[in-house]
């Protein structure tokens, strides 16, 4: 049995599951972060221990993704910008004495790329680019099946390629980063702006004109319920990452493109309008040989790719490899 952790900063999911990938339980706990990291990992311990008991049987390595960087083969995270307190951390010890098993680290971003690579629609691709849209863009890179991911497990930033020069400052400091323009919070900002500004009736009517409960799921729904400002500010954003989309085919000439997180939760208009931008802008080769999908594991995606980290790390670890790739 194989253990795996999503940590988020408002909640963490956890769950174990078997070797032949079925999942056999799981849980989402809140992170709790202010309270601290030992904190949080005494919780993330005692429910994984929870899970395993009710289950009857014993873990024999767990997978944590971590919302920022981590040192891949320390096990420590780098920096988790909405997680004070995780600098230079050394989790996978930390939580390994509490779990009595191997604990392996990845960012949250390339944990559900390797999700949607075993578990997903990446079962039978050999090269792949999975996207995850959340609060922040991040993703992972598939080449002949192997995730990869560079000395510091940093490979896959596919949300901090520049796409206008010039525009919003970003959180890593560059400006007119991906993440500024088609990120969770850029989207429900714009749909907050719209809806005071009086051109997004139907999402104010929905939230009761409470700016707080503006989701890209609720944007989706006002547009197609009339509010047309609403359903053109999808689309630029869709726009957007539709153009990011086109640089990283034109650059890895993948087979497959899985686009996952909050976001895509907008549903057909969002994939529909990335694909065509797509069309558009790849002329080297024929971009309609390039799969473009939702994730087929939804929110579950970075779960199921701990379960993967876990089996995968172990196994290169009793062969003492030491590869930048999984």
């Amino acid at each position: 049995m194989f253990a795996s952790v999503d940590v988020g900063a408002a909640n963490t999911g956890c769950a174990v599951a078997n070797g032949a990938g079925q999942m056999l339980a799981e849980r989402t706990i809140p992170t709790l972060a202010h309270e601290g990291p030992e904190s949080v990992l005494n919780r993330i311990a005692a429910t994984v221990n929870d899970l395993a008991a009710a289950a009857g049987e014993r873990v024999q390595a767990l997978g944590v993704g971590v919302p920022g960087l981590a040192d891949f083969h320390r096990g420590r995270t780098l920096f988790l910008p909405n997680l004070p307190g995780w600098r230079d951390l050394p989790v996978a010890e930390r939580l390994s004495a509490r779990v009595g098993c191997p604990v392996f680290l990845l960012n949250d971003a390339r944990m559900a790329a390797l999700g949607e690579l075993w578990f997903g629609h990446g079962r039978n691709a050999k090269t792949m680019v999975a996207i995850t849209v959340g609060t922040g863009i991040g993703g992972g890179v598939v080449i002949e099946r192997k995730l990869r991911l560079g000395p510091l497990g940093a490979a896959g930033e596919i949300g901090h390629q520049t796409i206008l020069p010039d525009g919003p400052l970003c959180g890593c400091g560059n400006h007119g980063c991906l993440e500024t323009l088609a990120s969770g919070p850029a989207l429900m900002g714009e749909g907050v702006r719209l809806m005071n500004s009086g051109h997004a009736p139907r999402l104010y009517d929905m939230v009761v004109g409470d700016a707080n409960l503006v989701t890209p799921r609720l944007m989706a729904q006002a547009a197609a319920a009339g509010d047309s400002s609403v359903r053109e500010a999808i689309v630029r954003a869709a726009r957007y990452l539709g153009i990011a989309v086109a640089n990283v085919i034109t650059v890895l000439n993948p087979e497959l493109v899985v686009v996952g997180g909050d976001v895509a939760a907008v549903g057909p208009l969002l994939i529909e309008t990335v694909r065509r931008e797509v069309r558009e802008r790849v002329r080297l080769f024929p971009a309609e040989k390039v799969r473009i999908e939702s994730s087929a594991l939804d929110d579950k995606a970075g779960l199921w790719g701990g379960i993967a980290l876990a089996i995968a790390r172990l196994k290169q670890a009793s062969s003492q490899s030491s590869s930048e790739a999984l």
